[in-house]
């Protein structure tokens, strides 16, 4: 069966995401500073890396791999050409995280900002139990009653998302981190425009 974000866009869902009734792009973007700047590593997996919002915040005198992982090549395409600087250490990687077979590369820390929603907390956890990393650090929507996908110009693009969608609670997450040898040790939450919010939460073995 196809997946529903192979049917989307990038220009579609960045436009949606930046319009300032939904404000999750430029939200996003400061979020992805603060996770790639907050913990000595050297090397980070963004899992559902779309067109690479926030790779500006790569410096190459840190890390020495990034891995984008997404199951839109278009997507990752478009992460290669927007950030030719990051050419040396940048490896774009296409895969379905929802695939029991799937086998990821090593990495220090794990990013996977508005991800679980998309491949449910089973999948999720299977990555983190392959990759074993230092920090994961994930963004999930808290929707305070709304839709998942805010009303907008775009949103006809986004129609056969909730066939995927998942709700997401952040304490089953934290439940399912412990019990995988992970302490939450950072909590932040952002306010949306639209009533929403997203919530970071990271975790360090």
């Amino acid at each position: 069966m196809k997946n529903a974000w192979n049917d989307i866009p990038l220009n579609d869902y960045e436009n949606h995401m930046k319009l300032n009734s939904v404000y999750q792009l430029q939200t996003l973007n400061q979020i992805m500073k603060a996770q790639l700047s907050d913990y000595p590593i050297s090397s980070v997996m963004i899992l559902g890396i779309a067109g690479g919002n926030g790779l500006e915040h790569i410096h190459k005198e840190k890390y020495r791999h990034v891995y984008g992982i997404d199951i839109n090549q278009d997507y990752l395409n478009v992460c290669t050409k927007r950030y030719p600087e990051l050419s040396e250490i940048f490896s774009p990687v296409l895969c379905d995280l929802q695939e029991k077979t799937i086998i990821l590369p090593s990495a220090e820390m794990i990013v996977a900002n508005l991800l679980v929603e998309y491949i449910g907390y089973e999948n999720f956890i299977r990555h983190i139990q392959n990759v074993q990393p230092q920090i994961v650090s994930c963004v999930i929507q808290i929707n305070e009653g709304e839709e998942f996908v805010s009303d907008s110009p775009y949103l006809h693009t986004f129609e056969h998302l909730n066939e995927i969608h998942r709700e997401i609670k952040e304490s089953d997450i934290v439940y399912l981190m412990k019990q995988n040898g992970y302490k939450k040790i950072k909590r932040e939450k952002f306010s949306l425009p639209n009533g929403k919010a997203l919530l970071r939460a990271d975790f360090q073995k």
